[in-house]
């Protein structure tokens, strides 16, 4: 039997606690046919505007493969428009529509008063303290963690299947030269 890890599955934790909160805020954005990355794109460019694509992936936690595929959706639906910058072709800049515009006009009111109901189901204190202890955690990401040192893969328990092969992180098997130099894709831990 393995042994038990002492600590608690924090990036479960941290899921979970996004699915329960995203739950109080689904109803609203189903009901106006957006999911949540939709949203999450159309609240950033209500608050900036114009964004660049990148700066999207950066302000909405979305990866960039899927970005486009978004984008493309939103675009096709009005939700969206696209435009390049005259001075370099190379650079997109993203816009909200005027349809989407008045569609922020309507949600805004409703995802604040969900925010408000959230506040008086909790308090005002446990939300004040949920917000404090985020922010303190995201500054957490620029503070340097050292990292364990993994074992040779030739020392790993129970072997691996196909000689030279490893496993990185997503379990994708990867030929080895040396050490590879591809990061792990972030797992559960």
């Amino acid at each position: 039997m393995p042994r038990k890890i002492v600590f608690r599955n924090l990036p479960l934790l941290l899921l979970r606690a996004r699915e329960s909160v995203l739950a109080h805020f689904r109803p609203i954005l189903t009901h106006y046919g957006l999911t949540e990355q939709q949203w999450r794109v159309m609240r950033a460019l209500s608050e900036q505007e114009e964004l660049e694509p990148w700066q999207i992936c950066e302000a909405c936690q979305i990866l960039s493969p899927s970005l486009a595929g978004v984008l493309a959706r939103m675009e096709d639906v009005g939700l969206v428009e696209r435009r390049r910058v005259p001075e370099d072709q190379r650079r997109v800049l993203v816009r909200l529509t005027e349809h989407s515009q008045s569609l922020v006009l309507q949600i805004a009111p409703l995802i604040e008063a969900q925010y408000h109901l959230i506040e008086q189901a909790i308090g005002k204190d446990m939300l004040d303290n949920i917000y404090a202890t985020l922010d303190r955690l995201l500054v957490f990401e620029s503070t340097p963690v050292e990292h364990v040192v993994l074992p040779r893969v030739s020392d790993v328990a129970g072997g691996l299947s196909g000689e030279g092969r490893s496993r990185v992180g997503n379990g994708v098997p990867t030929r080895r030269a040396g050490v590879s130099k591809r990061k792990p894709k972030a797992v559960g831990a």
